[in-house]
């Protein structure tokens, strides 16, 4: 009995050692296994072997936009937007308050220099002034009585004297009730053109009061605004082309004269310029486009708009170079609807990125496409 209790507990050991060495070659073939396969998905890019991400990261990488910079002849024309100007413009006014009686033009009429366009009612001074008539008649008769009295010793000297002062006030008194009478008329200054009236006849009208427009539409001119940096390159006498929208036509007109100041906002001259054979498709008021002609045309290395990168005290680009963006500060001169002249900073030749610049820092390693 004892002698079997014994072999069952020897079989059972034997079992337990045996299942032991079973589970630690298993652990050991899993261990050997497992390099083999790390290299083996290694280089074929796996994402958990060495080249793997790498590989799969460079093929991914954005590719920026680039181009070769040139030099190149330039024909440097400045864009300013203007104004059309009558040469002479009048708002028209009364001197005096009163009752508008007559008016005398038509609306849109010419009217020649010193023709009469409106009158207030002046029956009171015109009375004024008969009553004066009479009066310096009157006067006039009795200075010529005291002279002749004055020759025969009947009168003293101070008399005639007082016969005399007498005449020289109402003959004051005459041409200061001319003034007022001509306060009641309205006339034009120069000739030119009426637009439309603000009042009609019957109206009580003050100073403060417009009753119509007059321009002097035959001979214009036009305002415009330049760039300090331009400014040197025009002077009185230059010749300006400019276009209306009102006309397909360019025209051109001759600086006359330049602002003593710059603008405090923008820092632009304003200029005014007398245009050349007007005709009436222009209108006074009307918008116009400016341009003219600066520097001389040397060769100039451009790049696009976009490719500039604004900074608070100057200016910068991106260039491409032996694989790295560098970031470089530049001087501009010249800009046009799409591209930018560079003065200082790059030559032609240089690779310049266009796209993509806020994403790009300094000395990074980037991809590019040339354009």
């Amino acid at each position: 009995m004892k002698k079997s209790f014994t072999i069952i507990i020897l079989l059972a050991v034997l079992t337990f050692i045996h299942c032991k060495k079973s589970e630690n070659n298993s652990s050991s073939s899993t261990g050997a296994g497992a390099p083999n396969k790390a290299l083996a998905s290694g280089p074929g890019g796996s994402p958990g072997g060495p080249g793997g991400a790498g590989g799969q990261q460079s093929q991914n990488s954005p590719k920026y936009d680039a181009i070769i910079t040139s030099s190149r002849i330039i024909n440097r024309v400045i864009t300013s937007p203007g104004t059309i100007l009558a040469e002479e413009t009048t708002n028209l006014q009364t001197e005096i308050s009163g009752r508008l009686t007559n008016i005398y033009f038509k609306e849109g009429s010419n009217v020649q220099k010193g023709a009469l366009l409106a009158r207030l009612y002046d029956d009171d001074l015109k009375a004024q002034r008969s009553k004066l008539q009479v009066q310096l008649k009157i006067a006039e008769a009795s200075e010529q009585r005291q002279k002749e009295l004055l020759a025969v010793n009947g009168t003293s000297q101070q008399e005639y004297d007082l016969a005399t002062l007498q005449v020289s006030n109402i003959k004051a008194d005459l041409v200061l009730n001319a003034v007022s009478l001509s306060k009641t008329e309205i006339r034009a200054p120069y000739a030119g053109r009426i637009g439309l009236r603000n009042v009609s006849p019957g109206a009580y009208v003050t100073p403060q009061q417009i009753l119509a427009n007059l321009s002097q539409v035959n001979l214009l001119k036009i305002e415009f605004n330049v760039l300090e940096k331009y400014t040197s390159e025009l002077k009185p006498g230059s010749i300006v082309n400019f276009r209306s929208e009102s006309s397909d036509k360019e025209y051109q007109a001759k600086i006359t004269a330049f602002e003593n100041t710059l603008t405090d906002d923008t820092r632009q001259q304003r200029i005014r310029a007398q245009v050349i054979q007007p005709d009436n498709k222009l209108t006074p008021g009307s918008f116009i486009s400016v341009t003219f002609g600066v520097g001389k045309d040397d060769p100039a290395v451009m790049i696009p708009n976009q490719a500039v990168i604004p900074q608070a005290r100057d200016k910068k680009i991106i260039m491409y170079k032996n694989g790295v963006a560098t970031f470089t500060t530049i001087v501009t001169g010249y800009r046009d609807s799409s591209n930018i002249e560079v003065v200082r900073g790059l030559k032609a030749g240089d690779t310049v990125v266009t796209s993509g610049l806020l994403s790009i820092r300094p000395n990074a390693k980037i991809n590019i496409q040339l354009k």
